[in-house]
C-alpha cells in the first residue's frame, strides 16, 4: 500500500470525524436548555475537533514547519477555551442565566454571596466616608 494513500486516508478520517465534533458543538449550542449546558457543548467537542482538522491539515501540507504552527494553534485554544468558558459562566451565574434544577450542586452560591456581603461591607464604608 502506497503511503501517500494511507496519509490522505487518515486525514480524510481526522477531517470528517473533526468537522462532526463541531457539528456536535453546534448542534448543542441550539439544542440545550441553559447556558451551562450550551457552554460544555461549545468548549469539549471543539477542541478535539480543532484538533482533527489541523492534525489533518499537517498531514495534508506534507512539510515539517507547519506542525509547530499547527500545534501553537492548538495550544492557543486549549489554552483560552477554558478560561473563556469559566468566565462566561460565572457571569452567566451572576445573571440568572441559568435552571437552578439542572445543577447537580451549586458551588458557586456561597462564594458569590460572601462577594455580595463583601461589596456591600465596602459601599457601606465608602458612604460613611463620603459624609
Amino acid at each position: 500500500m502506497n503511503p501517500e494513500t494511507v496519509i490522505d486516508a487518515v486525514s480524510a478520517v481526522f477531517m470528517v470525524v473533526g468537522a462532526l465534533m463541531s457539528l456536535g458543538a453546534a448542534v448543542g449550542l441550539l439544542r440545550f436548555p441553559d447556558l451551562m449546558s450550551r457552554m460544555h457543548a461549545a468548549t469539549k467537542p471543539q477542541v478535539l475537533g480543532l484538533f482533527l482538522l489541523l492534525a489533518a491539515l499537517g498531514l495534508q501540507m506534507r512539510t515539517w514547519w507547519v506542525w509547530p504552527v499547527l500545534v501553537v494553534a492548538w495550544l492557543f485554544q486549549l489554552l483560552t477555551v477554558p478560561v473563556s468558558a469559566h468566565m462566561v459562566g460565572r457571569a452567566g451565574y451572576r445573571t440568572k442565566h441559568l435552571h437552578p434544577e439542572l445543577l447537580s450542586a451549586d458551588e458557586l452560591e456561597a462564594v458569590v454571596q460572601k462577594a455580595a456581603r463583601q461589596a456591600a461591607a465596602r459601599h457601606g464604608t465608602d458612604d460613611d466616608a463620603n459624609r
